[in-house]
């Protein structure tokens, strides 16, 4: 009698990979309207690729290792739990709902709290992420590194064109949409087990829990690689910009 080999990407070899995540979905989009009046942020589709936010997220988490993903819903919730009985998609779900706004600290442990593994690592993204990257290269930064939580961090494209002058104050080049010079929160995240026991019940995790995290060198932060796709869709402008750089990509 012969057994398989556990896959090389499997939880037997390598147990710090997470394989459940929690989606924030409950925003009300309102710089999106009017996408956003009949239908909640992650459910707005990217133009040209007949795939809401939502959609995308759930088959990159499920390619990335995930088999059990808590959606956290809020703004027209119910649009939301419609299409996701109806998908076919490659992995469980369970939605939750706040009764009353919680906050993003709040939010994220309530939904943290129906995740199947509690002594397990987790994964966390904010709905409207419309990216590609290895989490699993994340998630092994945030092993080695012995973080109760790593932040994925972005250098996103600044929306003005730049100028470039020498020391004299001529100017030497103009330059369009250049990188940031500041990375950001990208708004995907690998936390620990037990991590969800530092989040406030009510408030912004941002504010409080990383903070301190932070000051204890417990926070890592993870660089996406170089010429990894990351763009929040926050405006009807960068729903336009997402579909051109999709388009020019041929995703």
């Amino acid at each position: 009698m012969t057994t398989a080999e556990p896959s090389a990407h499997g939880p037997h070899l390598y147990p710090h990979r997470p394989t459940q995540a929690v989606v924030l979905a409950g925003g009300q989009g309102s710089r999106l309207r009017p996408y956003t009046d009949d239908r909640p942020k992650p459910m707005v589709e990217i133009p040209g690729t007949g795939t809401p936010i939502i959609g995308h997220q759930l088959t990159w988490l499920a390619e990335e290792g995930v088999t059990d993903a808590v959606v956290s819903c809020g703004h027209l919730a119910e649009v939301l739990q419609e299409w996701l009985d109806q998908a076919d998609l490659p992995l469980r779900v369970t939605t939750v709902v706040e009764k009353e706004p919680l906050g993003r600290g709040g939010g994220l442990k309530f939904a943290a709290a129906h995740l199947p593994h509690q002594d397990q690592p987790w994964y966390a993204t904010n709905g409207d992420i419309w990216t590609r990257f290895s989490l699993r290269e994340m998630a092994d930064f945030h092993h080695e590194r012995e973080a109760t939580a790593t932040l994925a961090l972005a250098r996103p494209r600044i929306p003005w064109g730049a100028v470039e002058t020498d020391a004299f104050g001529h100017i030497t080049d103009f330059v369009e949409a250049p990188p940031s010079p500041y990375l950001i929160n990208a708004g995907v995240y690998v936390f620990s087990a037990g991590f969800a026991s530092l989040l406030p019940d009510l408030g912004d995790h941002e504010r409080a829990t990383f903070p301190r995290l932070a000051r204890a060198k417990r926070l890592a932060g993870f660089q996406l690689p170089q010429g990894a796709y990351w763009r929040a869709i926050d405006t009807a402008k960068d729903l336009t910009e997402a579909a051109k750089e999709l388009a020019a990509q041929g995703r």
